[in-house]
């Protein structure tokens, strides 16, 4: 079953990377990141709570802490998908996807600032060395020559702090009731939300247009089944395996930006992601039961 579960993270994180990629593709189409982020979070609204009617026992649904770290696990979603596209048109799928898998830095920040988990020596060289990995990355100092602009940098990471927030929230609301309530209670909060700030004519035009196999495609893989999948996966696979595994988003994500979608990283910008993906993964490793992404 062990064997099973992990394989279920991995290929959520897999659909994840090629969702950043299709996402990438309707942004170069012309479609707004918001408009995009919005139709990602009601498809998967939709399969969650399909889910949640087949298996209706032990919702919590009558919980009001269920409903309460639900929301926050709604912000995170949110703020992770918004962001997330906004730094793939401000920069590349690539970067966008490596700099939101700075998630576990978050993670242990806000773990430092609310006495959740002990600093080290280690811990923040490790920190350290992922803020130097992002600096190559981006090329940060030197924009004009990555493409990324300070709003695409600020974009992925934020992506990834709303990731921290999702995995907080989720992990406060799971005492109260079931995987399927929690994700339904956040996804109906994402296609709230995400329906604002997005262009009106676009989010109408999306129903009719020729990309609708890409939006679906997008909804379809980047949330209603990798959760899905993911939450599954969790169940029996252990932090420290999972964190290993969730560098198949990333690497996905950039090798569909490099290959389809004719990214290109230079050699800074390539050793900047090593560095990441490699401390990144030895953090989550330090604490065998943080929060993995």
């Amino acid at each position: 079953m062990q064997g099973v579960s992990t394989a279920f993270v991995a290929l959520a994180a897999l659909l994840w990377g090629v969702s950043g990629g299709i996402g990438g593709i309707l942004i170069g189409n012309g479609w707004d990141a918001f408009v995009v982020s919005f139709y990602r979070g009601v498809i998967g609204l939709l399969f969650v709570l399909v889910w949640l009617m087949l298996r209706p026992r032990c919702s919590g649904l009558a919980s009001r802490r269920l409903w309460f770290w639900s929301t926050i696990a709604g912000l995170g979603v949110a703020g992770n998908f918004a962001f997330y596209f906004v730094s793939i048109a401000e920069g590349s799928v690539a970067v966008a996807a490596t700099l939101m898998y700075c998630a576990p830095v978050f993670v242990y920040l806000v773990s430092f600032a609310l006495k959740l988990e002990r600093p080290s020596a280690l811990k923040w060289f490790a920190i350290t060395v992922v803020m130097v990995g992002i600096a190559l990355l981006t090329q940060i100092y030197d924009t004009s020559a990555s493409g990324v602009t300070l709003l695409g940098v600020a974009a992925g990471l934020l992506a990834g702090l709303s990731y921290a927030v999702f995995i907080f929230g989720f992990k406060y609301a799971a005492p109260h009731g079931s995987p399927q309530a929690i994700l339904s209670i956040s996804f109906a909060l994402v296609a709230a939300i995400l329906i604002w700030p997005g262009d009106a004519s676009q989010t109408v035009a999306a129903l009719s247009t020729p990309d609708w196999q890409l939006f679906t495609g997008l909804g379809v893989l980047g949330a209603g089944v990798s959760f899905i999948l993911y939450v599954m996966g969790l169940n029996h696979t252990a932090p420290a395996v999972a964190s290993i595994v969730a560098m198949v988003e990333p690497v996905t994500a950039s090798l569909f930006g490099v290959v389809v979608l004719h990214e290109s990283l230079v050699g800074p910008q390539i050793f900047g992601m090593v560095l990441i993906l490699i401390t990144v993964t030895a953090l989550s490793l330090l604490s065998r039961s943080g929060p993995v992404t």
